[in-house]
């Protein structure tokens, strides 16, 4: 009989025991994503007093916190410096139906296509929309890398020898260099733009003067194409000519050629580029001084 009783209460109390621990784990759990959240903010007054700006994304924060790891699917970084954390685990534990702060539907200045943008005292287009819902804006350097934004990083006879003759900034190869013959040999050559003369060319303007774009390189085929219009027209015997209805004026430029990041075809020797004499679509080796870097830039609105 005891057994009995035993059983009934071990079968009437395992539950309930289990239960306040389930809870008591579920509890500490929602402590745990609420001391995240109150580091992450504190970070960000951080942030705030060492660079004098919001923070774009966390990962730019050093977050002091010690407990189970927290992981969120929606972390939101508000503009009161508030944060918003939604569909998180605990230590790997998924904690249903809990969050911390408020969400905010954030709203941004919209642009559109050819806007004019100044940043940093550097004049930008905008070849991609970017609407109310859309935090960051997609930039064209309005005219080339020229050799004064680079001297203080190269020496004088680097920049003399990559400079054209009007004082922008030259291309140089496409193609990464270790494993070509010469300058003027193609074999053997990529086109892998990570590699590439032009790419360290991007990479040291980016540093002096749009050191806080989160991605910087040449405009790709693909844009000049589907988001700027360009239109090549109807093949005119020797070049493409030019249907100027549908292209931007300032895709263009009389004073200097700039090339794409996407290659020709499949082609090993050239790339895309567009002329300075009319305008027109063409493919050539850039290693030569008539053509100019004109670098694309991915910004986040808070900094124009």
């Amino acid at each position: 009989a005891v057994l009995v009783i035993l059983a009934i209460l071990a079968l009437i109390v395992t539950p309930l025991v289990l239960n306040i621990i389930r809870k008591a784990r579920v509890s500490a759990d929602k402590r745990s994503i609420d001391a995240y959240g109150r580091s992450i903010e504190l970070a960000v007054a951080d942030y705030l007093l060492d660079k004098g700006e919001f923070p774009t994304n966390i990962e730019q924060l050093t977050i002091e916190y010690t407990g189970d790891k927290v992981e969120c699917n929606t972390t939101q970084l508000n503009e009161d410096s508030s944060v918003y954390l939604a569909e998180c685990t605990v230590g790997g534990r998924t904690v249903s139906d809990y969050s911390y702060g408020k969400e905010q539907t954030a709203t941004y200045e919209a642009y559109e296509i050819g806007d004019e943008v100044t940043y940093n005292n550097v004049d930008y287009y905008v070849i991609k929309n970017s609407g109310v819902n859309e935090s960051s804006v997609t930039l064209l350097k309005s005219e080339p890398i020229t050799s004064s934004e680079i001297s203080s990083y190269l020496s004088s006879t680097e920049v003399a020898s990559k400079v054209n003759t009007n004082g922008t900034y030259a291309t140089m190869a496409y193609y990464a260099r270790e494993n070509c013959v010469s300058a003027g040999d193609v074999s053997g050559c990529t086109t892998d733009y990570d590699v590439s003369d032009m790419k360290q060319v991007v990479d040291i303007w980016k540093t002096n003067y749009a050191r806080e774009a989160s991605e910087s390189r040449l405009i790709t085929y693909d844009e000049l194409i589907n988001n700027l219009g360009y239109d090549h027209g109807t093949w005119g015997g020797s070049f493409w000519n030019i249907n100027n209805e549908y292209t931007p004026s300032w895709v263009r430029s009389n004073d200097y050629t700039y090339c794409t990041i996407s290659p020709y075809e499949e082609s090993m020797s050239s790339v895309w580029s567009i002329s300075r004499f009319n305008g027109s679509l063409g493919n050539n080796y850039v290693a030569y001084n008539d053509y100019a870097v004109r670098p694309v830039i991915v910004l986040s609105k808070s900094v124009l």
